[in-house]
């Protein structure tokens, strides 16, 4: 019975996140005073008390969900893992459980690239929108109709009939407007910092580059399903250049998914904070089993 592991991304976040794994287990105690040495600031303090203000800033977000993660994988050293895949930020999470980057080296880039986001959204504001009930190839071509008023792409294929759309604030308005003509179910804007997986964000794609050239990555020791291809990938090479991409692309999570079922995942496994992606694998495959570990009750050693 093969087994995905999967981890979140941004907006999984929240207040009090990892203070009871670090209260039980003195080994995610030693992640997180890592996390805060690495980085020269609390950022435990921030996942533990919030504010929820604070923990909402991107450059915080980033780093918080990624640190819970890897403090819980390393507290299962799971050896049913078949393969591993996560969402956005998450993708970091994974490889870090692939063996491709380290802790450290990732907790940087990930802190970086959180800090470069939040910037770009200030410089290039923009914003995003959840559309739910319509193909993936009509918020396709509502998105290129949309274009005329301003930049925007999907985002976010997060699982059927659940896209989410990226760009300027009059081209993601332009395409509401649209999809709810094409009779969108749900059309909502999201509360965000920027215009996230969308051109927007190419000066932190710029500057991500040179961190990640800088970046000893290795081959993974798992087959990592990638955001931009939702194919497995393996060689150091290309899991660099496929992180550079992604800041830009969308997110093909649901191809992702389906991907790895059709290499033999059954049992879908979530290591991090919330339960985003179990909703997002059950809506997409209903067969398989989904569970996760988020809390300290969730582990068993």
């Amino acid at each position: 019975m093969m087994t995905a592991y999967i981890f979140p991304g941004q907006g999984s976040q929240y207040v009090g996140m990892g203070k009871d794994l670090c209260d039980q287990f003195p080994e995610a105690k030693k992640y997180f005073d890592k996390a805060d040495s690495i980085l020269g600031f609390s950022l435990s303090k921030i996942c533990f008390e919030g504010p929820e203000k604070e923990l909402k800033q991107t450059k915080n977000t980033q780093p918080a969900i990624f640190l819970h993660s890897i403090a819980l994988w390393n507290l299962l050293k799971p050896t049913d893992a078949s393969m591993v895949a996560g969402h956005s930020l998450g993708e970091y999470s994974a490889l870090v459980a692939a063996d491709a980057i380290s802790f450290a080296d990732a907790l940087t880039l990930v802190r970086l690239r959180g800090e470069l986001m939040q910037q770009a959204g200030i410089e290039n504001p923009g914003t995003m929108a959840a559309i739910v009930g319509l193909e993936a190839a009509v918020v396709g071509e509502i998105t290129k109709k949309a274009c005329e008023a301003g930049i925007v792409q999907p985002a976010n294929f997060n699982s059927p009939g659940q896209i989410v759309i990226s760009g300027s604030v009059e081209g993601v308005r332009k395409a509401m407007e649209i999809a709810k003509e094409r009779g969108a179910k749900l059309v909502k804007e999201l509360v965000v910092s920027g215009a996230f997986h969308s051109p927007l964000m190419q000066s932190a794609k710029d500057k991500l580059k040179e961190a990640l050239e800088r970046t000893d990555i290795r081959d993974a020791k798992l087959p990592v399903y990638a955001n931009v291809t939702a194919q497995s990938v393996l060689k150091a090479v290309d899991i660099k250049k496929l992180l550079f991409e992604q800041v830009t692309s969308p997110v093909r999570w649901e191809e992702t998914v389906t991907n790895m079922c059709s290499a033999g995942a059954v049992k879908f496994i979530e290591v991090g904070p919330g339960k985003v992606l179990q909703g997002l694998v059950k809506r997409t495959v209903a067969t398989v089993e989904i569970s996760g570990i988020d809390k300290a009750m969730d582990v068993k050693i």
